[in-house]
């Protein structure tokens, strides 16, 4: 997958709740079954498999085997990219903001001498 539509899916992935508590699930617990994620949830295991087919197909999530079960993993590796790209957003709002506070320090510096006169 391009890296730009690689992203595009990653983000589609993380924009519904129920595939964010599936993501922090896995984070926090480990590989989990199916059947395991889907009982926290008001849904059913269709619905639920429905949700990890969106976050598979972003590449978030893979399925193993083990003996009968499919236990759910977790694939940080788009999680990764997508922080990536957020900081770089991150490092513009950075500078636009420290731009801004130079303009408040002038400005205010402005103010003092003029009440000073």
């Amino acid at each position: 997958m391009q890296d730009s539509a690689r992203l595009d899916a990653t983000f589609q992935a993380l924009s519904d709740p129920t595939r964010r508590a599936i993501l922090q699930r896995l984070a926090r617990e480990g590989d989990v079954t199916v059947m395991d994620l889907a009982e926290p949830f008001a849904m059913s295991q269709p619905a639920i498999s429905k949700h990890l087919k969106v976050l598979e197909k972003a590449g978030l999530v893979s399925r193993g085997r083990d003996a009968q079960k499919r236990p759910v993993h977790l694939e940080a590796q788009p999680l990764a990219e997508a922080t990536g790209w957020l900081i770089e957003y991150r490092k513009y709002w950075s500078a636009q903001f420290g731009r801004l506070d130079g303009l408040l320090e002038e400005l205010q510096a402005i103010e003092a001498a003029a009440g000073k006169n």
